[in-house]
């Protein structure tokens, strides 16, 4: 079965984790911005990571049949030094209109700080202005809950904000359902020790229904399965699940939200 994953780092995946995704069915992927496991050293670093993944990291999946696209924005573990990131935050612009790129992303809260709220509404007013989808990463573990009750609080504050061009990220159990009940789509992301298991992704399905549901391995440079989509396909299937739900659920469910961008191609 054909998949996208919409939430990978492909620039942390190896050529054999690409040959292997694409052996299994993926056609496509979006890649956020994230922390790349130490900070970097200046606005520079950040702006020759966004080259990587709007011009290096499309040429590395295209050989494996592919399709990479990329969301640009300041991830929320990288938010705390407010001064630091307006200046990255000033040249996301002329980046923005590449290609591959789908929106801003992913932003959001890492400890719910002050600071961190205060890039992160820099950030929502720049998506808001430009008309871009936005991505949003929810914390780890015991700040899930009050950070995404934050996130969802920093929306509903600004009346541009139309619900469906945005993706509220790493949803478990006990957030999933304001995302979805506010409009938002919810990403449920496979991970070992801090968010799902493909089986508890099949049981949010299963609760919810599959509307507005994206599916996500978020496989970077820790411990991650960039084939943790067809991993939950299998556990749908040992539930018994229709082929048709299941697609739905990892090809058309991320055709939907992506096609929110002009630059999105679905064939």
């Amino acid at each position: 079965m054909n998949f996208i994953d919409p939430h990978i780092h492909i620039a942390s995946r190896t050529t054999d984790d690409l040959l292997r995704m694409a052996q299994m069915g993926c056609v496509a992927v979006a890649e956020p911005a994230f922390w790349m496991g130490y900070d970097r050293s200046g606005a520079n670093s950040f702006y020759d990571y966004y080259r990587q993944v709007t011009e290096w990291e499309p040429r590395r999946t295209s050989n494996f049949g592919i399709r990479h696209y990329c969301w640009l924005g300041l991830n929320a573990k990288e938010a705390e030094d407010v001064e630091f990131g307006r200046e990255v935050i000033a040249f996301l612009p002329e980046l923005l209109d590449r290609p591959n790129v789908l929106g801003i992303g992913e932003i959001g809260l890492h400890k719910c700080t002050a600071n961190e709220v205060t890039t992160l509404l820099s950030l929502v007013d720049l998506a808001l202005t430009r008309g871009e989808l936005m991505l949003f990463h929810t914390p780890h573990l015991e700040d899930k809950l009050k950070g995404t009750r934050m996130i969802l609080d920093v929306l509903a504050d600004d009346d541009r904000v139309d619900p469906g061009r945005v993706c509220v990220d790493h949803c478990e159990e006990h957030t999933i359902g304001r995302v979805l009940d506010e409009g938002y789509w919810a990403g449920i992301t496979l991970y070992p020790t801090t968010k799902a298991t493909p089986e508890r992704a099949v049981d949010m399905v299963e609760m919810h229904g599959p509307e507005r549901l994206l599916i996500n391995s978020s496989a970077d440079w820790g411990p991650s399965d960039p084939l943790s989509v067809p991993n939950f396909i299998m556990a749908m299937r040992r539930r018994g699940h229709d082929e048709a739900l299941i697609r739905q659920v990892v090809y058309d469910n991320p055709v939907a939200w992506m096609s929110g961008s002009s630059h999105f191609q679905s064939e």
